[in-house]
């Protein structure tokens, strides 16, 4: 495992931040760990950096501990913070140099991050001068001078244009071929876009962990159908697995279902054996937005 977080417990006077969290991240995974603002998303992502420590837990990061081997997970972890802290009077590649020579790194492996991050033709500007997704992609950079294994990533898309966010979703992806990323975020479209798993947490407590896939289809589901003439609600009813049924105009139905079977056949199977048409029939599936609402509210 890249990282291993176990029952951490992080408190600021009275308030708990975190509430005994737990999960585990395997080598190679990009995992989206989203929450509302006050979750705790950035003081754990603040205690796997060393940053902080915790009041009571464990933290592993590659095999190391952040109690007692602090300076080798620093070596293991690339971090890019919620507030990317830039020297703006430097230009970009003395930036990146200033770093290098912090980690003892050689001038190769600069040109080799600029290449890889999209930096070749601004790399002779103020930092000051830039937009802020070329600011965005000089703090990406910075994180991965080192070569790290495991990236941290604390809303590296805010306040980006359409395009920015299209560059640095992409080039997250090509990173995560071969790290470990976790990734905050308040856009829904780019969780979607770029991670396997999302760990989502509410009020310092972990609400839902799962695969992305899993969790999107899950065991809910609402099916639109339109029939060619009014049917009783009584029928209805007698759908399996129906959990609600909504008559919202005229003979348009939306059905929910929990279960993990596409229940469109059988509703068109209902249809066929009351003597009905099916007009319209659309299965609509729960996004991740609706998701994050009702397990964040």
């Amino acid at each position: 495992m890249s990282i291993e977080v176990d029952s951490v417990v992080k408190q600021y006077g009275a308030q708990k931040a975190l509430n005994a969290v737990s999960f585990q991240i395997s080598t190679g995974e990009i995992v989206g760990f989203l929450g509302p603002n006050g979750a705790g998303k950035s003081t754990m992502m603040k205690i796997i950096t060393t940053y902080i420590e915790p009041n009571k837990g464990s933290v592993m990061v590659n095999g190391f501990s952040i109690e007692d081997q602090s300076l080798e997970v620093k070596k293991s972890v690339g971090y890019l913070p919620e507030h990317n802290p830039l020297y703006l009077d430097f230009y970009v590649k003395e930036y990146l140099k200033f770093h290098a020579d912090i980690h003892g790194i050689g001038i190769e492996r600069i040109q080799e991050v600029i290449e890889q991050v999209g930096l070749i033709d601004i790399k002779g500007k103020k930092i000051g001068q830039l937009s802020k997704g070329y600011r965005q992609r000089v703090g990406l950079a910075a994180a991965l001078l080192h070569d790290p294994e495991v990236l941290i990533l604390d809303e590296p898309t805010t306040g980006l244009d359409p395009n920015q966010l299209r560059d640095i979703r992409d080039l997250i992806k090509e990173i995560g071929k071969s790290k470990t990323i976790l990734l905050s975020t308040h856009i829904m479209q780019e969780v979607e876009a770029m991670c396997d798993r999302v760990i989502i947490i509410n009020k310092g407590n972990i609400v839902a962990d799962e695969k992305l896939d899993n969790l999107l289809i899950g065991k809910s589901q609402t099916i639109k159908v339109e029939f060619d003439k009014k049917v009783e609600e009584e029928k209805i009813r007698n759908l399996p697995y129906l959990k609600e049924s909504l008559n919202p105009e005229g003979n348009i139905w939306n059905l929910s279902f929990e279960t993990e079977e596409d229940m469109r056949a059988k509703v068109f199977d209902f249809a066929v054996e009351n003597k009905l048409k099916a007009l319209e029939l659309n299965q609509q599936l729960t996004s991740l937005e609706s998701l994050f609402q009702n397990l964040t509210s």
